[in-house]
């Protein structure tokens, strides 16, 4: 009776210990999501806001916002071009690593570019403007550069898995058709003929064809079917015969 009261409450306990577990897995799982979506709405929103910035406040204000809308831009595409290639790709791994030494240089722009967009001096914002300029065309241009080697380096691999599977379909159209192939003739030639005899031989040996079953036939001496009964013996004792007499 101890012994079956040990198992229920070990199982008891083990399905507590499951129950918490898979609950901390989806409240973490839920959690994630949550962050996710709030990350994404923040984003797109800073996005719309820059985007409004940069067309509503002309001189350096506008400008920096632009900068910093092309610098996210950038940065976000090649982000998730890399992830998605990365998981089909192991060479990308490395340059997934050189993207987050570069992320680290695009997160130190775009954090400088929005503490100066509430800098009240004017002046000294358009001096600095050519500097920041340049810094977010270098690290836009790498960016860029990642992303489109490592698109041209999926479309490549496509292409040549492309190739591979037209020739593989070619050959197995060429198997199911293969009643159009020339198939060799079955018909036996003729016998040759038999060789002439030497030209020494040919003025006292006339040629000679090997015989056939007709001609062998025809040169046989034809036999009566029936043979004609000779003269009949005459004994002494047999009567002369009478001639007929004549009236």
């Amino acid at each position: 009776m101890e012994a079956v009261i040990a198992v229920v409450a070990l199982l008891f306990v083990l399905f507590v210990v499951l129950g918490v577990y898979a609950t901390v897995k989806v409240v973490g799982a839920a959690k994630r999501r949550v962050d996710e979506t709030i990350t994404h709405a923040r984003r797109t929103v800073e996005d719309h806001t820059l985007r409004a910035k940069s067309f509503a406040q002309p001189g350096p204000v506008g400008e920096l916002a632009q900068l910093r809308l092309k610098l996210r831009t950038s940065m976000r595409a090649t982000q998730d071009a890399l992830h998605a290639g990365a998981a089909d790709d192991e060479s990308l791994k490395e340059s997934l690593g050189l993207f987050q030494r570069l992320s680290a240089h695009g997160h130190e722009l775009d954090a400088e570019l929005r503490r100066l967009e509430s800098e009240p001096d004017r002046a000294t914002l358009a001096e600095r403007l050519p500097d920041l300029r340049e810094r977010t065309e270098r690290i836009v241009q790498s960016a860029d550069a990642l992303r489109w080697a490592a698109r041209d380096r999926a479309h490549r691999f496509a292409d040549d898995d492309l190739d591979s599977l037209s020739a593989q379909i070619d050959v197995e159209t060429g198997a199911l058709r293969h009643w159009q192939t020339a198939e060799p003739s079955s018909s036996t030639p003729p016998p040759p003929w038999p060789e002439a005899p030497p030209a020494e031989a040919a003025g006292t040996t006339e040629q000679t064809w090997p015989d056939s079953p007709r001609s062998q036939r025809a040169e046989e001496p034809t036999r009566p079917a029936i043979t004609p009964p000779g003269p009949r013996p005459t004994y002494p004792w047999q009567k002369k015969p009478r001639p007929e007499s004549t009236t």
